[in-house]
């Protein structure tokens, strides 16, 4: 199989159901975010030293491929599904459990911080605005009246909490102060 097409050379792309859009249709403007916050997380497990967070970022990447193709499938739900593309609420759960585990060792956060510190916890706190920016997009298209599972916007919304929760433990476990606004 080859990597191209040629089929999106006039500006369209294809849905999972064969539908064709433009590249610019709100559908693949919110999968196209979920798939940057994707590649970005990759580079954040590039830069990381600490397998704990490397775990958890790659469950997440996991996840974010459910996200994509879900958002991609205007028929999700009305045809039998495919296991890995589910998303669930252990998934929800985990990420929250995560998050517990991450603030038992951060001092509690009194005001509020500059996005930055190391290389890993810069691409964090860049990756929490990039999925706030996916989530706008989600909530968009269910304005839009565009059928989307409500799951989504739950593990989008608790997974950009989770991102600003990492970035200050990455920062922290590698004696990076935090700067304060």
């Amino acid at each position: 199989m080859k990597i191209y097409t040629k089929t999106g050379d006039k500006g369209e792309t294809g849905l999972f159901d064969g539908t064709r859009v433009p590249k610019h249709d709100p559908r693949v403007e919110a999968y196209g975010d979920v798939d940057e916050l994707n590649a970005l997380l990759g580079t954040v497990r590039a830069f990381l030293n600490d397998r704990e967070i490397g775990e958890v970022l790659a469950s997440v990447q996991r996840d974010l491929f459910a996200v994509g193709a879900q958002l991609a499938d205007p028929k999700f739900g009305q045809r039998s599904r495919k296991e890995k593309v589910e998303l669930s609420e252990a998934q929800v759960k985990a990420l929250e459990e995560a998050i517990d585990r991450c603030e038992t060792e951060l001092p509690p956060l009194k005001h509020f911080i500059l996005p930055g510190g190391s290389h890993a916890g810069a691409l964090l706190h860049l990756g929490r605005t990039v999925c706030r920016r996916a989530e706008r997009r989600i909530v968009a298209l269910k304005e839009q009246g565009i059928s989307i599972p409500a799951i989504l916007l739950v593990y989008i919304n608790r997974l950009s909490d989770l991102l600003f929760i990492l970035a200050r433990v990455v920062n922290h476990r590698q004696e990076v102060e935090e700067a304060y606004w």
